[in-house]
């Protein structure tokens, strides 16, 4: 593996695959360009090297090919624009040999939807709802074997590849994973945007600077209990928010109204907070709640202790005690990692629990702790509060972050690293 920034492209044809699956609206106009931007820095450097770009991503869960809604010409104008050069479009992924060889230094290329072929993510399509398990096995099979071949036109185009695309980087896909064994080492490496999720997911899961404190929010705890489980083994300080909230809280015989609650994960609640006696870990739960009588911005509310919460009342946010618990923790801490936030801060009357979380993230970075915001309502949290340039990094991965998290190896990562 080597770094892009002792890279000379000069010459040189780059197959970069990037994560530009951005969002839409009903016009086909982009809502939300932070991932083209994301990719800026290793698309240009390529291009002031001298060398030529082919650019590949995808777009949406197409079930076609083509399908004219998740076609990456909608984007086209504005990759463009951003790049500062006149992007060329191919309007199928396997037919750009002569596109590809025709570029000369500086110019740029981008590949129609990865995923219009099936070949892309290994996945069979079309398959009748009552196929057999034979049939599905045989389907399976077939799109394996025509994968190597799809994988293989792929890497034909270029002399190097760059994997950008930390969003898929838990993907075993052809462009994200397979491709690079066409490429050495000398030849094969991260872009910039990569190489910045690599180091701050290094830096906060294996090269820790104590005390280290994760705050986990989210609805449910089944679909976090692989990452709190794995992070038990690692924190000083592990922070439960959101709607998990309530089912700690009534595993220890709370009364929790109408909170959200998975009434069948109370033994796995009661479990976890054991485990994190066995391992000295701090568990902070919240105190508090604020509580409304409907799930609506404009609900009725009152603050009351989160294990006494009145029947037709749901615990919405965290209250004020619970704010400052968390806070502290959370100023005394020299690695932070927060996943989820405190309550529905969709609605602005429930966003106080979020914010005082980001703002006490804040001021731990701003006292010398690493900070790595990950996962979408978080993301969303640290924009809406306007403090995302005060923290350490926002990772761009949602899936791609949380599999890291868990300990689990990311195929695109491991495929570069070796």
């Amino acid at each position: 593996m080597t770094s892009i920034d002792k890279f000379n492209f000069a010459g040189k044809k780059a197959f970069v695959r990037v994560d530009f699956n951005v969002p839409l609206d009903e016009n086909f106009n982009i809502t939300d360009d932070t991932r083209i931007r994301a990719a800026m820095p290793t698309l240009k450097k390529i291009i002031a090297d001298g060398g030529s770009l082919i650019i590949a991503s995808h777009m949406g869960r197409p079930k076609k090919n083509p399908d004219p809604k998740y076609s990456l010409k909608h984007i086209l104008a504005h990759v463009s624009e951003c790049l500062g050069v006149e992007v060329k479009f191919v309007d199928d992924c396997m037919k750009a040999a002569a596109a590809a060889a025709a570029l000369k230094p500086g110019e740029a290329l981008l590949l129609e939807n990865l995923r219009f072929y099936a070949e892309e993510e290994g996945k069979p399509r079309g398959l009748a709802e009552d196929a057999t398990d034979e049939e599905k096995a045989a389907a399976k099979k077939a799109v394996k074997a025509s994968q190597k071949e799809f994988t293989k036109v792929l890497a034909s185009y270029a002399d190097c590849y760059v994997n950008d695309a930390f969003g898929t980087a838990h993907r075993a896909h052809a462009s994200t994973a397979l491709i690079a064994d066409y490429f050495d080492a000398d030849h094969k490496m991260f872009g910039y945007l990569m190489e910045k999720e690599v180091n701050a997911v290094d830096k906060v899961m294996a090269n820790t600077v104590r005390p280290f404190t994760a705050i986990m929010g989210g609805s449910k705890v089944s679909s976090k209990i692989d990452i709190i489980e794995n992070l038990l083994t690692k924190v000083d300080n592990l922070i439960i928010a959101g709607g998990m909230t309530y089912t700690f809280t009534k595993a220890q015989g709370g009364k929790i109204g109408n909170s959200i609650c998975e009434d069948d994960k109370l033994d796995l609640a009661l479990s976890l907070i054991q485990k994190a006696k066995d391992n000295g870990v701090n568990l902070v739960l919240a105190v508090d709640a604020k509580a409304a009588d409907n799930f609506s911005n404009d609900a009725n509310t009152q603050i009351v202790p989160v294990n006494e919460i009145p029947d037709g009342w749901e615990g919405l946010d965290i209250g004020p005690a619970s704010e400052k618990l968390f806070a502290d923790v959370i100023k005394n801490s020299k690695t932070i990692l927060w996943n989820g936030p405190t309550g529905v801060f969709e609605f602005d009357n429930f966003t106080s629990g979020s914010r005082a979380v980001a703002n006490a993230i804040v001021e731990a970075t701003k006292n010398g702790a690493f900070s790595l915001v990950g996962g979408g309502d978080s993301v969303a949290c640290v924009n809406k509060f306007g403090v995302a340039d005060k923290v350490s990094y926002v990772s761009t991965g949602g899936g791609a972050l949380l599999e890291a998290i868990e300990g689990k190896t990311l195929p695109g990562i491991a495929a570069i690293k070796g």
